[in-house]
């Protein structure tokens, strides 16, 4: 099996930087399913084509990760709950 590299944008690393550290295991329980199975997010259109975001709960509360992925890479690009999450994306990403 290849060796997955995992890259954090910084938008995500502060949104990580910012959670308590029960949340944080959770957070890594989805990066785990994203590295093991990177089709497992649902992959965006438009101006958010080649982004996928995996969604998963915290404490009942939704949570989305948006990550693009590569063969033996994974780019992790945002954290966040659903509020302006995508808006927020896409000015993130031009």
């Amino acid at each position: 099996m290849t060796k997955v590299t995992i890259r954090q944008m910084p938008n995500f690393k502060k949104a990580y930087k910012k959670l308590h550290a029960n949340r944080k295991l959770k957070v890594d329980d989805a990066i785990r399913d994203i590295v093991a199975n990177p089709k497992i997010g649902q992959e965006k259109k438009g101006d958010l084509v080649g982004v996928f975001v995996y969604k998963f709960k915290i404490y009942h509360q939704e949570m989305l990760l948006a990550y693009e992925w590569y063969l033996s890479d994974r780019l992790l690009l945002a954290l966040g709950m659903h509020e302006n999450f995508y808006r927020d994306l896409k000015k993130r990403r031009q």
